[in-house]
């Protein structure tokens, strides 16, 4: 029979490796930020990767909640103006860590399960691959279906006017 080994040495230095891993953590160089100086990512340039990326996936019809869309519209009839990359995006961006929030018109007939997955793989791997921050979470708000031929504000489709239902 075997005497037991004393693992009193053993938890010492686990210990000490806890212990010394955070402060290691903390002072390790980024790409961000390295002995030669620190590179600040605006948030606004985040909210921009995000937005782009979410629009790249099928079934995505726009992004942002009712009253942004509404904005967006009356925005895209004046000259010159260009709709927001941004709309529908709210990003917290920090030293190393990027935090996003998106509000979604999928179109009809999506799997929005499916759907979510894409989108928040997509953003993360963008946001990621563009600007070294880690993306901690993305959450994403189902906003509105979009169903063709629907009254969505699109200043593009003709529409009919509404039948009055009194008289």
């Amino acid at each position: 029979m075997t005497a037991p080994t004393s693992t009193k040495a053993g938890a010492t230095s686990a210990r000490a490796a806890e212990q010394a891993s955070p402060v290691k953590a903390k002072t390790a160089p980024s790409a961000l930020a390295t002995e030669h100086g620190t590179t600040t990512i605006a948030d606004v340039v985040v909210e921009k990767i995000a937005g782009l990326a979410a629009r790249e996936v099928r079934g995505v019809h726009k992004l942002g909640g009712g009253a942004a869309r509404a904005f967006g519209a009356v925005r895209e009839r004046i000259p010159g103006a260009r709709a927001s990359l941004g709309q529908g995006v709210s990003v917290e961006v920090g030293e190393r860590q990027a935090a996003v929030d998106l509000i979604l018109v999928v179109e009809y007939g999506a799997e929005i399960g499916e759907l979510s997955k894409a989108v928040r793989r997509n953003v993360i791997n963008s946001i990621e691959r563009m600007t070294a921050l880690e993306v901690t979470e993305v959450n994403i708000a189902v906003d509105d279906v979009y169903i063709p031929g629907d009254d969505d504000g699109d200043a593009s489709e003709p529409h009919a006017p509404a039948e009055s239902r009194v008289q």
